[in-house]
């Protein structure tokens, strides 16, 4: 009977230390994705002005996925700043404001621009 609470005792230990390792060794894993993430993202940010240079806060800038057509929207700040952030590197975005009638036009963020953060800066102009 004795013999068999140490065995019992022996399996439970040995199943502890097997689950501390696949804990402590799934960690690097995990680290390596999140680096290789950031490889493949990219963030895209710049401000909002009307024709006369004036910011504009609460315009709405919207992001266009170029390979799906998806579309974000970012309302601006009271600083007149945008950003979005986990941009996949190898699609090209277009980005455009709108606020109260005025737009700023398409432009383009394109896989070729290799900036971590690129600044796109929009302008409204009346209709």
């Amino acid at each position: 009977m004795v013999a068999q609470v140490q065995n019992w005792s022996r399996v439970r230990m040995m199943v502890a230390v097997a689950a501390f390792a696949i804990a402590v060794l799934s960690q690097p894993a995990s680290a390596q994705k999140k680096s290789k993430e950031d490889l493949n993202t990219r963030a895209v940010q710049g401000t909002v002005v009307d024709s006369s240079d004036k910011l504009v806060p609460g315009a709405v800038v919207q992001l266009k996925d170029m390979r799906t057509l998806n579309i974000r929207s970012f309302i601006v700040q009271s600083d007149g700043a945008y950003h979005f952030t986990g941009l996949k590197a190898d699609v090209d975005y277009q980005l455009k404001a709108v606020f109260q009638g005025a737009e700023s036009g398409w432009k383009t963020l394109s896989v070729f621009d290799d900036r971590k953060t690129a600044i796109i800066n929009l302008k409204l102009e009346k209709k």
